[in-house]
């Protein structure tokens, strides 16, 4: 079996480097933390977590809590998290806690109980009482709100700009000719939601266009949700259809086309996130593209910073979004 030395051997390092690119990379210098883990791969490094765990007092494990681990958008952050928590030494429990309360709070009693050193939470529910409990001793507690985000003061965020994206795809479908953009929006409580509504009607009071909530549509981000909201907007007779996953886009096409109508013909549709299936779908997704795994790989970089002794606070890191034009957005009566 091979041990640390014979990890810093191959690597050219000394132990001490290799101790401390495995438990805090945020501290060595790139190239020889990439070094130091191709030797490890190289020689087939296992090292002893048990021991490491009783030395530090650790569980060099962190917790992710998914809304909906079934939907391919938090899959990919989960993957950017995984990333960067493995070169870190450190496993991912993933908690799919499917919007339950009582879910989310068994997985966070693995912080409390020591099995979990920190956690991301995708959701913007947060119990600021419930979390300082957890963190009762600690100046800053151990958690990263990240993709759906709320304001609270002690906890930093990763994100994109909601508003602005929002604002930039309703900006398109103005540019194409449409005035009757219909919106299938997620749930009123998500500030997802609510920061792309914003961007919308700010798009639309700059073009001069009038809102009209009878435009606008509610769904839950599923496929199911978009098919919905799509048959009940249809009646109002809209040109385009802006809808806030892609989930809800492939959804609403399929609704449109059993109504009888053309995507995009008759009708364009639009998406966000910009999954894989987006681009392969029939026709292709105009999206906003998110960058899903850098939002998972950023969340746990600043979690490994708190856990390092860093206080970031309420610090929000906003990441950037592109607007995809595809085939499924035309002018109106192309």
């Amino acid at each position: 079996m091979s041990s640390i030395r014979d990890v810093s051997r191959y690597a050219g390092v000394s132990v001490a480097t290799v101790s401390r690119a495995l438990s805090a990379p945020e501290k060595v210098a790139e190239d020889t933390r990439a070094r130091v883990l191709e030797a490890v791969r190289a020689v087939d490094y296992r090292p002893n977590m048990m021991a490491r765990n009783f030395r530090s007092r650790q569980a060099f494990a962190i917790v992710v809590l998914a809304p909906n681990i079934a939907n391919p958008f938090f899959a990919r952050v989960v993957r950017g998290v995984e990333q960067v928590a493995q070169e870190a030494g450190y496993a991912v429990l993933l908690g799919d806690t499917r919007d339950d309360p009582e879910r989310e709070a068994e997985y966070l009693n693995l912080v409390q109980s020591r099995q979990a050193d920190g956690v991301i939470q995708l959701s913007p529910r947060i119990d600021p009482v419930a979390l300082r409990r957890l963190w009762k001793d600690e100046a800053a507690p151990a958690i990263v709100n990240a993709c759906e985000c709320v304001d609270i003061d002690f906890c930093p965020r990763v994100r994109i700009d909601n508003v602005a994206a929002g604002r930039a795809m309703t900006e398109h479908l103005l540019m194409l000719g449409h005035r009757r953009i219909g919106v299938v929006a997620g749930p009123l409580t998500s500030p997802l939601t609510r920061d792309r509504l914003a961007g919308h009607r700010q798009a639309l009071q700059a073009a001069g266009v009038t809102y009209d909530a009878k435009l606008t549509g509610f769904g839950d981000f599923s496929p199911r949700g978009g098919f919905e909201a799509a048959q009940a907007l249809a009646k109002s007779g809209p040109t385009a259809l802006f809808c806030f996953s892609d989930e809800m886009a492939i959804g609403a096409v399929r609704a449109l086309r059993l109504a009888g109508a053309r995507v995009p013909q008759d009708v364009s549709v639009a998406g966000f996130d910009d999954i894989d299936l987006a681009r392969f779908a029939e026709p292709p997704l105009t999206t906003i593209a998110q960058p899903m795994e850098d939002l998972g790989r950023t969340a746990m970089a600043v979690l490994l910073e708190i856990l390092s002794g860093r206080q970031p606070g309420a610090e929000t890191r906003v990441l950037p979004t592109s607007l995809v034009v595809r085939a499924s957005t035309a002018p109106p009566g192309a």
